[in-house]
C-alpha cells in the first residue's frame, strides 16, 4: 500500500469517527435536555399523580398524562391490528407468489410510499377522512377512528417493505428442502420460511410502533385533540405526541406546562426504548426454529 492510500484510508477513519462522535454528543444531548426539564414534571406534580392522573389544568398548573397514554397506545394498537395481518400477507405474497413483473412495479411504489411526509396523510385525513366519518358515522369526524385509518396508511409500507426483505433473506436451501419432502409451497411458507424470518418480522412490527406511538403532525391533524378517556372510536382524543405539538407554543420558558410537555417527551423517549430494545433483543436471539 502506498504513502497516499495510507493516509486516505488515515483520513477517512478518522472522519468517520469525528462525525460518528458528533452524531453521538447530538443525540446524547437531546436526551439530557429531555430528562432535564422531563423530571421536573415528575417533581412539581408528583409521580403517581402526573402518570395516573386525569386532569391537564395549565391555569392551575396541575398536569397529568393518564388519557393521553390511553389515547396513544389505543391509535398504536388499533393501527397494529389492522396493519400487521395486511402487511404481512403482502409481504409473502410479495416475496413468494407474485411474479417478477408485478414485484417490480409493487416494490418501488411502496419503497415511495415510505417516504411520503406524514403532513401529507394528515391532510389527506383531514379533507377525506374526516368529512366521511362525520357525515356517515356522526361525531366531530375528527376521532379515534380516523386517526387510526392515518396510521395504518403511514406505517403499512414500511411493515411491507420489512417483512419482505425479511422472508427474502431466508436460505433457498430451506425452502427447497422443504419442497423435496413433499410440502407444497403454502405449507413450506407456512412452516418453514415465516418461522425462519420471525426475527425480521417482529423487527418490522417493532420499527412500525416506534413510528405509530412517536407520529405527530399527522395524528395532530385528525384525532380532535380532547383531552379525554375515548368512549368510542368515533370520539375525539390526544396523543402524547399530539399534545406537545399542539400546546408547546402557549408553554412559558422554564414553567411548569413546559415541564410537563417535557414530561410527556419523557414518557415517549421510555416506550421507543423498549420497543427499541425488544427489537434489538430479538434480532439477537435469532430463529432457534432454523
Amino acid at each position: 500500500m502506498s504513502k497516499h492510500e495510507q493516509f486516505s484510508e488515515k483520513l477517512g477513519k478518522s472522519l468517520i469517527f469525528i462525525f460518528a462522535s458528533i452524531s453521538l454528543l447530538i443525540l446524547l444531548s437531546i436526551v439530557f435536555f429531555i430528562f432535564r426539564d422531563g423530571f421536573l414534571a415528575f417533581k412539581e406534580n408528583g409521580f403517581f399523580h402526573f402518570i395516573f392522573g386525569h386532569d391537564w389544568n395549565v391555569q392551575d398548573n396541575t398536569f397529568s398524562v393518564l388519557p393521553l397514554i390511553v389515547g396513544s397506545l389505543v391509535v398504536t394498537i388499533g393501527a397494529l391490528l389492522f396493519s400487521v395481518p395486511i402487511g404481512f400477507s403482502c409481504a409473502v405474497f410479495l416475496a413468494e407468489i407474485a411474479p417478477e413483473k408485478v414485484r417490480n412495479i409493487v416494490k418501488p411504489a411502496i419503497d415511495i410510499l415510505v417516504g411520503i411526509p406524514s403532513v401529507v396523510f394528515g391532510l389527506l385525513g383531514m379533507i377525506l377522512l374526516v368529512p366521511y366519518i362525520r357525515d356517515h358515522y356522526g361525531g366531530p369526524g375528527l376521532s379515534i377512528l380516523a386517526a387510526i385509518i392515518v396510521l395504518i396508511l403511514m406505517i403499512l409500507p414500511t411493515i411491507i417493505a420489512q417483512a419482505e426483505d425479511s422472508i427474502r433473506s431466508v436460505p433457498s436451501s430451506f425452502k427447497n428442502a422443504s419442497l423435496a419432502m413433499g410440502a407444497t409451497h403454502l405449507q413450506t411458507i407456512w412452516n418453514v420460511i415465516l418461522p425462519c424470518a420471525k426475527s425480521g418480522l417482529v423487527s418490522s412490527v417493532m420499527l412500525a410502533s416506534g413510528r405509530a406511538i412517536g407520529e405527530a403532525m399527522a395524528i395532530y391533524m385528525v384525532i380532535g385533540n380532547t383531552f379525554t378517556f375515548p368512549k368510542s372510536l368515533i370520539d375525539p382524543s390526544r396523543t402524547l405526541t399530539s399534545n406537545i405539538v399542539g400546546q408547546i407554543e402557549e408553554a412559558a420558558v422554564g414553567g411548569t406546562h413546559l415541564h410537563a410537555l417535557f414530561g410527556c417527551g419523557l414518557i415517549l423517549l421510555f416506550i421507543v426504548f423498549i420497543l427499541n430494545s425488544y427489537s434489538f433483543f430479538i434480532k439477537r436471539r435469532g430463529c432457534r426454529s432454523c
